[in-house]
This record gives structure tokens, sequence and C-alpha cells, in this order.
């Protein structure tokens, strides 16, 4: 495939950026996104050009590094897909003149801020996850798996929000920035089990809290998030936060 690419190119923090216009020849069908990417980089690096820089690590849809705005959809438009799954064989082929053109743009959040091109800063969510504190669990040797009974219905509850891999997806696509979706999948992990219900009011309440300092907007029920959420998580999650959220500040 031959592909023109317009992708978000902003060298600091402190400078405007702009979309700039690319051209890629001989795009694999079977190449990830990500690996699409390399590609164009290896060429400006032999021309002498600065590459485009983007977050990455597992490249398996694990870490929750990757993340961009692809043709106004965050991750692009696969369902259930991180960037770095995403692959070229989601787009058509086509001439280069004629051929197709993808948009790339980073996260875009207040309280991500730029970087350089397509990597935003997305320490808001340790800073959250932070909030939450600590877990009470017994110190020592690890107990038997069976001695902790706990319900199945809770124990899928809490293994469905631990899926969340803090991609920032959610943000991204929110019309009002909000990152309920990612403190709710964290809320839910630890409240849903018997060693995180000790602290669960007091946790649900001061990451709630940080989430609002640290400048993220309100939920307002769109679904966007979960939409474009790379793991599927319920906006169930979201209620569940809300309602430990009124309990404690009760």
């Amino acid at each position: 495939m031959n592909l023109t690419l317009k992708i978000w190119r902003q060298h600091s923090p402190d400078e405007p950026g702009e979309m700039v216009k690319y051209h890629v020849k001989g795009v694999s069908p079977d190449m990830s996104f990500l690996e699409m990417l390399d590609v164009l980089n290896e060429g400006l690096i032999l021309a002498g050009d600065d590459p485009v820089a983007f977050d990455h690590d597992c490249r398996e849809g694990i870490c929750g590094m990757c993340g961009m705005v692809i043709n106004g959809v965050a991750h692009g438009e696969q369902k259930a897909t991180t960037t770095c799954q995403l692959h070229m064989r989601h787009f058509k082929d086509g001439d280069l003149k004629d051929g197709d053109v993808v948009t790339i743009e980073p996260w875009r959040a207040a309280p991500f801020p730029v970087i350089k091109d397509l990597v935003v800063d997305r320490s808001a969510f340790d800073r959250i996850i932070q909030a939450g504190g600590f877990v009470s669990v017994p110190a020592g040797a690890a107990p038997d798996a069976h001695a902790v009974p706990v319900p199945k219905d809770d124990a899928d509850d809490a293994f469905d929000a631990a899926t969340c891999i803090g991609c920032g997806a959610c943000v991204a696509a929110c019309p009002n920035g909000s990152a309920s979706l990612f403190t709710g999948a964290k809320i839910t992990h630890l409240g849903s089990l018997p060693q995180g219900r000790p602290e669960r009011a007091s946790r649900a309440k001061a990451m709630v809290e940080q989430m609002d300092l640290e400048g993220f907007g309100g939920c307002t029920n769109t679904g966007e998030c979960t939409a474009v959420c790379p793991k599927g998580i319920s906006l169930d999650v979201i209620a569940r936060m809300n309602a430990d959220f009124l309990k404690a500040s009760r």
C-alpha cells in the first residue's frame, strides 16, 4: 500500500504544533500500525530529518504505552484493539496520489500535555493511583488459594476491571476529557476483593478528589470511553465509583 500520513508534529510542550504530511510507500498489509511508523521514521532518519516521536513498549496490547488518535478515533476504528495491535490490512489499498489519507494525532486533553509529537505526559494517572493508597493484606507467607473465599461474581468484576491498562483512550475520546472509566476501573478492581475492602470508601474518595485536582472533566455518561477502550471495560465501574464516593462523602 501507498499511504499519505498527516501527523501532528510538536517539538516541545512550549512550541506550537502543526499537521505535517508524509508519503509512505510499500506498506505491507501485515505490518502493525507502529511498524508502519517505524518505516516512516527510518526514511526520515536517512533523509536527515527528525523522526516522529511516539510512545510504545511491549507492542502486545498489555502495557498501555501506545496511544494516538487515528482518523479521529482513539486507537483507530478497530474495536477492542490497541494501536500496537492495529494492522495495516484494516486500511484499504490505494495509489499514492489517490490513496488513503491517515490522520494521526496525540491524546487531546488538558491533563495530558504534549511532550513531543504524539507523546503525551500521562503521569496524572500515576498520581490518581497513588492517591488510592495501600491495600490491607497480611504480611508473611502467601495464604492458600482457598483461604479467602471470594464469590464468583465479585471475582469476575475485579478481573474485568483489572484489565485496564491505563492507556488514556477513554480520556481522549470523552467530550469532557473525563478519566472516570480509568478511575472507576481501579476503584472497582480493589474494592471488589476482600483484601481491598477496608479502604474501599477512603480510596474512592481520595482517587476521585485527585482526579478532579488533575483537571479531568466530569462524566456525563456519553459512553464514548467504553466504545474505544481496548479492553472493553463497562460503564458499570463508573456507577460503582460514584456509589463508593457518595458513601464515603457522607
